[in-house]
């Protein structure tokens, strides 16, 4: 199972670099250090590091609940080898272009840094979305579960607000694109999931 995998993967570089045995400063995404010294691979990287354990088990815990949704679409879809080797695609180029809007905007701020696999996480909880759209999603202080197609609305905007005020230290610009990614991949893949979608919702 392939969300395993990378769990374990990002937990292993994440633990390496909460005891110091790895230097977490040459790992995660900084945007000048990737646009002026060509350090593109920490454009990866950044998804295998975490600031901190409650960052890397929330994480980890969010794939580990969506993205056994979507390796199972997938599989059905591709076949197990085939939609292993797409989940794993989605993955990781999901970690990339979900920061990309942060390296155009912070390309000369030496000082703009981020960690964590937040991006690629949103990129599977929306395809998961798509493929499951009335699988309930639970929100913090929030009792019941909220039905998919009703929770990615409301998330984008939330992200994009956010991202607008910048008054935090949360990557929201990367889960909104994040976010998008995660629809645009399995539609791109395969256009009758848009259909299957809306079958789903009864229309």
């Amino acid at each position: 199972m392939m969300t395993i995998a990378i769990i374990a993967l990002t937990s292993l570089v994440s633990i390496l670099c909460f005891t110091g045995i790895l230097d977490i400063d040459a790992l995660k995404f900084n945007a000048y250090c990737t646009s002026h010294r060509g350090q593109w691979y920490r454009m990866l990287t950044y998804g295998l590091v975490h600031a901190n354990w409650g960052h890397l088990f929330f994480n980890m815990l969010t794939l580990y609940f969506f993205g056994t949704v979507v390796e199972r679409y997938f599989s059905a879809i591709s076949g197990p080898t085939g939609g292993a080797v797409l989940y794993i695609v989605l993955y990781v180029s999901a970690i990339a272009i979900s920061t990309i809007g942060d390296l155009v905007k912070y390309g000369n701020n030496p000082s703009y840094s981020a960690v964590g696999a937040s991006g690629a996480v949103s990129a599977v909880l929306f395809a998961s979305i798509l493929f499951e759209p009335k699988m309930g999603i639970y929100i913090y202080l929030v009792p019941v579960p909220v039905p998919g197609y009703i929770f990615a609305p409301l998330y984008l905007v939330y992200c994009w607000y956010m991202a607008k005020k910048n008054v935090d230290n949360i990557g929201h610009s990367a889960h909104f694109w994040g976010a998008v990614y995660g629809i645009l991949f399995p539609i791109i893949c395969y256009p009758r999931v848009t259909g299957h979608f809306l079958s789903s919702l009864g229309l």
